[in-house]
């Protein structure tokens, strides 16, 4: 048995899962899709790059991430049923997408979220955490608050990205920021990832400062999550986000919305409605416990099972 793994070369999370995937090979993996007796297409939109004489003959595996509804129009429902008479097996990482894709196909639907590398992201050291938050001028008095993804359209770099929550992110911020100046302390904000121009300029509006960095390295930002006060999830829909294991290894206090695979790594309390950001509380050794499931190499055992139950030799 050899799998096929088809990504969508965008510099997503899904490029590094196949990375990881491959320098680990829990299972034969190939580069050739003509060999191989499983394809997993880890990006359900990519799945038209792939020939009808493969899709046909082979085992094919989808992982669907999530679905936005207002981006879910007749053109989107006609492409997922074209794709789903080649699908034998749905992969989904919460059980959130499992309930937004149910009505659309009676194949098998799997939820197992992704794994995590733990040399990728770990505690680092209480004066690591110090000298860093020094270089950015920071001290006792400064809550950090990070958020690493993109939230705003790329077709006018203006508009947000509502699913990714942009407004209600700036919305918990800017309560924060009034509730710590109250305490003598000024909030500050670190953003990473593509298109934060929306958060950016509601930033600018409400004078609250805040450091950018594109597209940090990962060891930055491994200790950019290190260094943090808070991590906010403020999205609408998602499959994960990844922010939330990530966090979670690097014991980096984070709160979110009930949003993809939040409330199977976070507790009750801390999972926030929009505007009650206040009303919720950080718990980084549940995170941290419940985390340790899906760490690598562990983390892979559900998918090598799930690959190997498709009967195929």
């Amino acid at each position: 048995m050899s799998i096929f793994i088809l990504a969508p070369n965008e510099n997503w999370i899904c490029d590094r899962f196949v990375e990881e995937w491959k320098n680990t090979n829990p299972l034969s993996t190939t580069e050739n899709i003509y060999e191989s007796s499983i394809v997993w297409l880890l990006a359900d939109w990519c799945w038209n790059q792939v020939p009808e004489e493969v899709l046909s003959t082979k085992k094919v595996v989808v992982s669907v991430h999530h679905i936005t509804p207002d981006k879910f129009g007749d053109v989107e429902k006609d492409d997922f049923e074209n794709r789903d008479k080649y699908v034998d097996l749905y992969h989904v990482p919460c059980e959130k997408t499992k309930e937004q894709i149910t009505p659309y196909t009676k194949k098998p639907i799997w939820v197992q979220p992704f794994w995590v590398n733990d040399k990728l992201w770990f505690e680092t050291s209480k004066e690591e955490k110090t000298e860093l938050r020094k270089k950015m001028g920071l001290d006792d008095s400064h809550i950090l608050i990070g958020s690493f993804q993109r939230d705003t359209e790329g077709h006018d770099l203006i508009s947000p990205k509502l699913e990714k929550g942009p407004d209600l992110f700036c919305d918990a911020v800017e309560e924060l920021s009034k509730h710590y100046q109250e305490q003598g302390k000024e909030v500050r904000v670190f953003l990473a990832g593509w298109r934060r121009q929306y958060v950016m300029k509601r930033l600018d509006e409400a004078n609250i400062k805040y450091y950018y960095a594109e597209l940090p390295p990962f060891e930055l930002v491994n200790k950019l999550y290190n260094a943090l006060d808070l991590y906010i999830v403020a999205a609408r829909y998602e499959g994960g986000p990844q922010a939330i294991v990530e966090c979670a290894l690097t014991k980096t206090p984070i709160v979110s919305t009930d949003v993809g695979l939040s409330s199977d790594f976070l507790p009750p309390h801390s999972l926030f409605e929009p505007g009650r950001i206040l009303d919720v509380k950080p718990d980084v050794d549940y995170a941290y416990d419940k985390v340790q499931e899906i760490v690598m190499p562990v983390g892979f055992i559900p998918f090598v099972k799930a690959f190997k139950d498709l009967g195929v030799e």
